[in-house]
C-alpha cells in the first residue's frame, strides 16, 4: 500500500515530468520550470520513453500503410530522433569516440567532451541504426507498433540503473547536471513499473527480452566503472541505445518461439 502511494504522488509530481520532457524531447513544455530539480526528473525517463515510443509507433503504422515497411521503419526511426534532437545517438557516438580512441581515463573524458564525431563514433552510429532497421523490417508489421513503445520505455531504465550503482566520472562541475543524480530504492521501482508496463501489449514470451537487456546493461556498467571509474551523461545516452537495440534483437529473436 505504501508502495502505491509512493507512485500515485511520483505520478502527480508534474513539475518533475515537465523538467525530464524539456530535457530529454524537443516537444513544447513550459518555460517557468525549476531546473535546479532537473536531476531528479530522471525517474520520468521511462515515461518520456512511453511518448516517444507512442509517437514513433503512430509514425511506423500511419507510414507503413503507404509505403513498404523498410521505408516505415525508417521513417519512424527518423521522427523518434527528431524527438529527442539525436541526444541518446549523440552519446553513443561520443561513447564509440572516446572508448575507441582513448588510452586512459583523462584522454577518454576529453575525446567525449569534443563536439566533433570521429571515425568511430560514425561507424558505431551507422551500424547501431542499420542492426535497428533490418531487426525492425524482419519482424511482423503488425507487432512493430507494440514492439517500439516497449523497446523505448525499458530502454531508458537502463540509464537509471548505471546512475544508482555507479558514480559520476567527472563530478559535479560538468555541463550534463542531468546525469549528477542517484535514485533511491523507490524512485528506480517506480521507473521499473512504468518501464515494463508496455510489455503487457506483447505476448508472454516477450517478457524474457528483459533478461538480456539487463545483462548488457551491468555488462556496459562493468566496462565504463573499469576504463573511467564510473558513467559520463554520454555514457548514460550510450546505455539507452544499447539497451533498446537487444531488446529488438531479443524480441526477434524470442518469436521464433511465438
Amino acid at each position: 500500500m505504501m508502495f502505491l502511494r509512493r507512485v500515485w504522488q511520483r505520478w502527480n509530481d508534474k513539475q518533475l515530468f515537465l523538467l525530464a520532457l524539456s530535457f530529454y524531447t524537443r516537444l513544447p513544455h513550459p518555460q517557468s520550470l525549476d531546473y535546479k530539480q532537473l536531476p531528479q526528473a530522471a525517474v520520468y525517463l521511462p515515461l518520456i520513453g512511453w511518448l516517444v515510443g507512442g509517437i514513433t509507433a503512430l509514425s511506423f503504422y500511419l507510414a507503413d500503410l503507404v509505403w513498404p515497411q523498410a521505408t516505415a521503419v525508417i521513417l519512424a526511426l527518423i521522427i523518434g530522433i527528431l524527438l529527442t534532437g539525436a541526444l541518446h545517438e549523440d552519446g553513443f557516438a561520443d561513447v564509440c569516440d572516446g572508448f575507441g580512441g582513448g588510452m586512459n581515463k583523462q584522454r577518454i573524458l576529453e575525446i567525449m567532451k569534443d563536439s566533433h564525431i570521429g571515425v568511430y563514433g560514425f561507424i558505431g552510429l551507422l551500424l547501431m541504426l542499420l542492426l535497428k532497421i533490418s531487426v525492425l523490417v524482419a519482424m511482423p508489421a503488425a507487432i512493430v507498433p507494440l514492439v517500439l513503445p516497449a523497446g523505448h520505455s525499458i530502454s531508458r531504465l537502463s540509464p537509471l540503473l548505471l546512475m544508482q550503482r555507479y558514480t559520476y566520472a567527472r563530478g559535479n562541475d560538468s555541463k550534463a547536471s542531468g546525469a549528477v543524480y542517484r535514485p533511491n530504492f523507490r524512485e528506480l521501482a517506480f521507473a521499473a513499473v512504468i518501464a515494463l508496463l508496455p510489455l503487457a501489449l506483447l505476448p508472454v514470451l516477450c517478457a524474457a527480452a528483459i533478461i538480456p537487456v539487463l545483462v548488457a546493461t551491468l555488462l556496459l556498467g562493468h566496462y565504463f566503472y573499469r576504463r573511467i571509474d564510473g558513467y559520463t551523461g554520454d555514457c548514460l545516452g550510450a546505455s539507452q541505445q544499447v539497451a533498446e537495440t537487444v531488446f529488438y534483437l531479443s524480441v526477434s529473436a524470442l518469436w521464433i518461439f511465438i
